[in-house]
């Protein structure tokens, strides 16, 4: 757990903390509207709760909106093997830089989910992959494509399956 906060917070760049500051700063003059408004305790109530909502959800949205914008990528599979011989299945695809940046790294993971005939139980199923694996490329230059190819073993699943491949860059 100490090891993927102190990864999280190499990882941020100046505008994630630009956005965790002017959120606390929102927060802070909500909180002081709230108690100069503490005898109109509507808009005192009003105001306190949007500051706490601002705290929670302004970093949190912000920060997936930011890195969204800023790296953007696309992923597309261009074929999948299930192998006979060797339980394995191995998913090569290409990534594609959209982004107005240098990627330095991009994290591309693959992940299958069971498939069920039930629809409710398909969106539970996709929460929990039962393989995941993942490979780290380097430096995708601004509108540049890369390679890339994923064996996932050992795959010994028999019935009908998911798979869904995404990269996470900064």
């Amino acid at each position: 757990m100490k090891e993927k906060l102190l990864n999280f917070l190499h990882g941020l760049i100046s505008y994630d903390y630009i956005l965790f500051g002017a959120s606390f700063t929102v927060f802070i003059l909500f909180i002081i509207l709230a108690l100069l408004l503490r005898k109109r305790l509507v808009f005192a109530i009003l105001f306190f709760f949007l500051g706490f909502g601002v705290l929670l959800l302004g970093p949190t949205l912000g920060y997936v909106q930011i890195h969204k914008y800023l790296f953007k990528n696309s992923v597309k599979i261009t074929s999948l093997k299930k192998l006979n011989f060797v339980k394995a299945v191995v998913v090569k695809g290409t990534i594609t830089n959209e982004s107005r940046f240098v990627l330095r790294e991009c994290k591309v993971t693959a992940e299958i989910h069971k498939v069920s005939k039930n629809e409710y139980k398909n969106y539970i199923l996709r929460l929990k992959p039962f393989i995941k694996r993942s490979i780290v490329i380097k430096d995708i230059l601004k509108g540049d494509q890369k390679e890339f190819k994923i064996i996932i073993e050992p795959f010994k699943y028999p019935n009908d399956y998911n798979l869904s491949v995404e990269a996470f860059c900064k």
